[in-house]
This record gives C-alpha cells, sequence and structure tokens, in this order.
C-alpha cells in the first residue's frame, strides 16, 4: 500500500468526528434522543423478510434527511458505506446459487428469490450501515458512547467501545511512521516481498502496544478513574421529544403498510 494511500485513509476515519462539531438543528438535538430513533430505524429495517425490497426503499427519506438537514456530504457517507460492502457481498452473493425458484417476472425475463433476498440484504445494509455513519457524523463517537452510556448500557462496554476507536487512530499513526521508514530504506523494489511485509506487520503490533502503554500511563497520570464526563450537561427539551416520537410513528407506519405498494394501487386506481 502507498504511503500517501495510507495518509488519506488514516485522515479520513477522524472526518466523521470534524463533521461532528458543526451547529446545525441534527447536531444540536440531544444524543440520547438521536440514538434511540436510530435504534428504532435500525430495528425497523432488519425485522423485514427476507424477500422484502419495495417496503425498504420509504426508509431512504430518515438517513438522507437527517444527512441534508445536518449539512453532511453525501459523498462521504457513500463512499465510507461502499468501502464495507464487500463485507455485505459475501453474506449474500451465494443466495441465487441456492434459491432459484421464480418470484418476479418482468416480461419473459425471471428473477428468483436468491437475487431479491440478496437485493434485500444489500439495501438492509446501506440503509443500516449508512444511518451508523450519518448518526457518528451528527454526534460524534464520544457522544454515542456517552448517549448510550445514559441509557443503561454498561460502563464497562462504553468505555471499551471509545478506547477502541481511539486507538485507531494510533495504530493509524504507528503504521504511518513504519510504513515511511520502509519506504526510505527500500530501493530498485527491495524490501517489498511477502517476508519483509510480515515483519513489518509484527513490528507494528509491538510499537502499537508500547505506545498504547504510554497513553495510558499519561491518562492515568491525568487523572483518569474509567469516568466518562461531559462539559455540558445533556437536558432533554421538548424537540426531542417530539423527533423521537414523531419518526418512532414514521417507522411504525412504514413497517406495517408497504407504502410504494398502495402509491401503486392509487396510481392505478386513479388511471382507470
Amino acid at each position: 500500500m502507498r504511503l500517501g494511500t495510507i495518509d488519506a485513509t488514516f485522515f479520513d476515519i477522524g472526518r466523521l468526528d470534524q463533521l461532528a462539531q458543526q451547529h446545525t438543528p441534527m447536531h444540536r438535538l440531544d444524543p440520547r434522543a438521536k440514538v434511540l430513533t436510530t435504534m428504532a430505524f435500525i430495528v425497523a429495517v432488519v425485522s423485514f423478510p427476507k424477500y422484502e425490497v419495495a417496503g425498504l426503499v420509504p426508509f431512504l427519506v430518515f438517513p438522507v434527511m437527517f444527512a441534508t438537514v445536518g449539512q453532511l456530504p453525501l459523498a462521504l457517507i457513500i463512499r465510507k458505506v461502499v468501502v464495507v460492502a464487500p463485507f455485505a457481498v459475501m453474506v449474500g452473493i451465494f443466495n441465487p446459487f441456492f434459491d432459484r425458484e421464480i418470484l418476479i417476472r418482468l416480461g419473459s425475463i425471471g428473477i428468483s428469490g436468491g437475487w431479491v433476498s440478496f437485493a434485500s440484504i444489500m439495501l438492509r445494509f446501506c440503509l443500516t450501515i449508512g444511518m451508523a455513519f450519518v448518526l457518528i457524523a451528527t454526534t460524534s463517537f464520544q457522544g454515542v458512547c456517552l448517549a448510550l452510556l445514559r441509557l443503561g448500557l454498561p460502563k464497562v462496554l462504553t468505555v471499551q467501545l471509545l478506547f477502541l476507536y481511539r486507538y485507531i487512530f494510533v495504530l493509524g499513526d504507528e503504521a504511518i511512521r513504519v510504513v515511511r521508514a520502509r519506504a526510505l530504506r527500500s530501493f530498485a523494489g527491495r524490501g517489498l516481498g511477502i517476508r519483509v511485509f510480515a515483519s513489518v506487520v509484527g513490528h507494528l503490533l509491538l510499537r502499537t502496544l508500547q505506545r498504547a502503554q504510554r497513553v495510558h500511563l499519561a491518562m492515568l497520570s491525568r487523572g483518569f478513574d474509567g469516568e466518562m464526563r461531559m462539559l455540558r450537561p445533556w437536558q432533554v427539551c421538548a424537540v426531542d421529544v417530539v423527533f423521537v416520537l414523531g419518526w418512532w410513528a414514521a417507522f411504525a407506519v412504514m413497517r406495517m403498510y408497504n407504502l410504494p405498494q398502495l402509491l401503486g394501487a392509487i396510481v392505478e386506481r386513479t388511471l382507470s
């Protein structure tokens, strides 16, 4: 991997936290309200049967609205979803080989249940993962962890989640240093083989552990006691309650009724 690619990727990891520093209506909402609404959204999306595709389409309104009002670059969110999309592809790519029963016919073309379930998996993946990125970009990862803690998630789990996220940057920083040193010592393609790469990975692990120990000692010397504190106390206001209840009701309606099918039936009845 080239050094420029690693630098760009490392910078891109923290871009969501940078976007979370904006002051838009979405950013000013209580983090607990945003987390509760996002959890309801994810539960509603994943609760659909495996062959459902049209019923999932109305749920695109929520992440798109959230990102638009929050002034988030949709291209960045889409790019991040595309990066992790291969994991979802590996989950559903074999469905067409095992489920060959024809469910939909478009003229002379028959579409098997495997392809329909694969499309449903990909759509649900894009909705849930995309909304998770949008939530972090409007709340910050630390804000999400604090919201989970205030909602009753065990402190040990939330602190570990936060540390896991923070140490990604430690690992990235050490990786940049190691790759840069390797590039400066490589001439005419020497030192770029698999054996050297394995050695680099080992050194990276050791350097990261040593760096983590120094960071932990620095935290202890500054009074870290495992508590996650906030600069300003959170207060739930009427806007937060309306936001949560309104979207919960919308998700319930979208889950119980197939809105695209109902809209198509109304248009067909009107035209006839």
